[in-house]
């Protein structure tokens, strides 16, 4: 079994002639683009949309074959100088759609009846959701010539802030015990065994930032300078309003999960002072010590050892997606082992023409490894039941997009609490659960009063890395409490987080801490139905591409807007808490 992922269903690398063919024509292509939807606004409405949908389509599978392409040799090798070329000339290239694209909204946004045009069609009938949301947004676009030049400006401008942190996280070299190791390197040793590894990992990891702090403070300042002037020039209320505009959620819907998740916190402070408590410590736990391992695992996981765990484990929820599952194994979508000019973390990308997904680890080999294997795997099923959609019906926004893989992990740790009958792998597997539920939500809560502090802040100032710092410690503080102990946080996470370094994509946390509790809720109906919920979930993972948040969610008769709905969730996970604590003793 292959340890790196092949993108040969792609192309055979730069050299290969269909690489050149493609991007020489996804160039002529994009030339002409404009010329044929204003072609197509003088024909009759139904047969307009129609000829500038099949447009859209044929752009959207040769732009994403070679940006999927490009992306992906990017992430496994950030200094590759034939990859940064190449990505600077897709870039280039896929700015120049902007106008066309503009032109199609606005057409779009001037047909008076357009639900009496799109019932006129089986194909405008399928794009109805994507088609009736351009028309509300159209109210927030600005003319064609300054869109355009907003789209060639951020190739420069908050794009290539991003690309900076990228290159910094992942070519930092982090000097450790007399050797220079790599920053997803040193953050995997925060799971060691041996505790002083433990803190001498979190102390090394906290001095090398100071060599790239300053620049990554000037990445995000612009980066978030940029999204608040964008949002106040197209008439948001703010980064946040234009945010929940781009994630087809309501700002109840927000609004109810705080009031929930800040409601349950003191319930998640009490699990961190427990394994605190089980550690040695009195009071708070020390930053170092959250993902220290606690009750005892006997496994060591290989690449083939955790295929053969995920795949039998999922087999007993769904045939369908326990043979995905083998296939991304057995056709090399994944890549596995940490190494320098990879990036950090985890991901799953779509490999949109081929139906398939690719999927980014830094495997070390631990449970909570193969949990973030099955985290991932849970994307690639999602991608593949929007793969169902037509090619413009396939992005779903980003609350919704942490639920199938939440849902993995729910489901793979709990089968695995409950089949054992050793107190303490019991207890190691609770662990793993209450860890990563706690990032997702005192971690994620933490992040996003830090998003929300830094937008707002920097309208008046620019933030210095000791700015930033004292920002992160504060909202670390308000989030867990007397958990942490408030002494030994860290006042760098915003250094190792690339959710912040988007231009096109702000408050990336919270959708995290909804997947989890959507998927809690989801999990829940699944005990309670058995077989007879598979195909629900199915189709509601397909229709999240084309439902907003709260209308997905309706599906499987949940009302998002209302505290109660997330409450319950968050209780489950409280009893879960509560057996952890017995547990302890």
């Amino acid at each position: 079994m292959n340890q790196e992922w092949s993108l040969d269903v792609l192309y055979h690398g730069y050299e290969d002639p269909k690489f050149d063919e493609d991007m020489k024509k996804f160039e002529s292509e994009v030339a002409g683009m404009k010329e044929k939807i204003e072609a197509a606004k003088k024909l009759d409405p139904v047969k307009g949309l129609e000829t500038c949908l099949m447009v859209k389509e044929e752009m959207a599978a040769l732009g994403s074959r070679l940006g999927e392409f490009i992306s992906l040799k990017a992430s496994v090798n950030t200094s590759d100088s034939k990859t940064n070329d190449m990505g600077a000339r897709y870039d280039r290239i896929a700015a120049n759609q902007t106008a066309a694209n503009v032109a199609f909204c606005k057409y779009v946004a001037s047909i008076e009846n357009l639900d009496q045009v799109i019932a006129q069609s089986s194909l405008l009938t399928e794009y109805n959701y994507y088609l009736t949301e351009i028309k509300k947004d159209a109210a927030h676009m600005l003319s064609d010539d300054m869109e355009d030049l907003i789209a060639h400006m951020d190739i420069t401008g908050g794009g290539a802030w991003g690309k900076l942190f990228d290159y910094l996280t992942s070519t930092l070299k982090v000097d450790y015990e007399g050797e220079v190791i790599t920053l997803p390197a040193v953050r995997n040793l925060a799971t060691s065994e041996d505790k002083e590894v433990r803190k001498k990992a979190y102390e090394a990891e906290l001095a090398s930032y100071d060599k790239i702090a300053d620049s990554i403070a000037f990445a995000l300042n612009n980066i978030k300078g940029q999204v608040s002037m964008l949002s106040e020039k197209k008439g948001y209320e703010s980064p946040l309003a234009m945010t929940l505009e781009q994630c087809r959620m309501k700002k109840e819907t927000l609004d109810a999960m705080f009031t929930a998740m800040r409601e349950y916190l003191p319930k998640f402070w009490e699990y961190l002072k427990a394994k605190a408590k089980y550690l040695g410590y009195e009071g708070g736990l020390p930053w170092y010590e959250m993902f220290a391992p606690v009750g005892k695992m006997d496994s060591n996981y290989t690449a083939e050892t955790a295929r053969d765990t995920l795949v039998e484990n999922f087999s007993h929820f769904s045939k369908e997606l326990s043979d995905m599952m083998a296939r991304a194994f057995a056709e090399s979508w994944i890549d596995f082992y940490p190494h320098e000019g990879k990036v950090g973390g985890a991901f799953c990308a779509n490999v949109t023409t081929e139906k398939q997904s690719r999927i980014l680890t830094n495997f070390n080999g631990s449970f909570d490894s193969v949990v973030t294997l099955a985290h991932e795997l849970g994307h690639a099923f999602h991608n593949k039941q929007i793969f169902e959609n037509r090619i413009l019906n396939q992005d779903y926004s980003m609350p919704v997009a942490e639920t199938a893989s939440t849902f993995n992990e729910t489901h793979f740790m709990l089968s695995a609490y409950k089949k054992s009958n050793d107190p303490q792998e019991k207890l190691a597997i609770l662990e793993n659960l209450l860890s990563g539920t706690t990032q997702i939500i005192c971690d994620i809560y933490s992040r996003f009063l830090f998003e929300d502090a830094v937008f707002h802040k920097c309208e008046a100032q620019f933030l210095m890395t000791n700015d930033l710092k004292e920002i992160m410690l504060d909202a670390q503080k308000q989030a867990y409490g007397d958990g942490l102990d408030q002494t030994k946080l860290h006042p760098y996470m915003w250094t190792c987080k690339g959710h912040y370094y988007s231009s096109g994509l702000s408050y990336y946390n919270f959708p995290y801490a909804f997947g989890g509790l959507f998927a809690m809720g989801l999990y829940t109906q699944f005990l309670n139905e058995g077989d007879s919920f598979v195909p629900k979930y199915n189709a509601l993972l397909k229709a999240t591409a084309t439902c907003s948040v709260e209308d997905t969610a309706k599906m499987a008769g949940i009302d998002l807007t209302k505290p109660d709905f997330w409450r319950s969730s968050l209780q489950t996970f409280a009893n879960l808490i509560d057996e952890y604590v017995a547990l302890i003793g």
